[in-house]
């Protein structure tokens, strides 16, 4: 499943710096980073899951919501401090929503973009992941 992770931070006057490096707090070679920003009210973004890419998200600003399915359970994950990241492992479905108006929101991916990687149809994703809903349905 998904996981928090908690970015090591260091502050003095001049204030506050966080990092994250590969095979230390993010658990994988990062290959793309992508942000999202200046999103209208009401946004939605996700709906999908990937077949292999691993996702590293953080919030620089602002708050989302971001709700982790793994086919049979949905966990609703509040990002609103920098320092912490949500860890998504690959055949996870991300649906986030409830930004705030200054959500600034930086997802590192461990490949590059590649549609064959997305799963965009939420049945074939409960197929994929054999949940209790397509198993239901044979």
């Amino acid at each position: 499943m998904h996981q928090l992770i908690t970015l090591p931070t260091v502050g003095d006057a001049r204030g506050m710096l966080l990092f994250a490096q590969a095979h230390a707090q993010v658990p994988f070679d990062i290959r793309r980073l992508f942000a999202l920003y200046a999103l209208p009210e009401g946004a939605r973004r996700g709906s999908h899951a990937h077949r292999a890419q691993h996702q590293f998200m953080m919030m620089l600003a602002g708050r989302c919501r971001v709700i982790v399915d793994n086919g049979e359970t949905r966990v609703p994950v509040l990002l609103e401090n920098p320092s912490t990241a949500l860890y998504a492992p690959p055949m996870l479905w991300l649906e986030l929503d409830d930004f705030s108006s200054d959500a600034v929101c930086v997802v590192l991916t461990s490949g590059d973009y590649d549609e064959a990687d997305y799963i965009r149809d939420r049945a074939e994703f409960e197929a994929l992941v054999g949940s209790p809903v397509a198993r239901s349905g044979d």
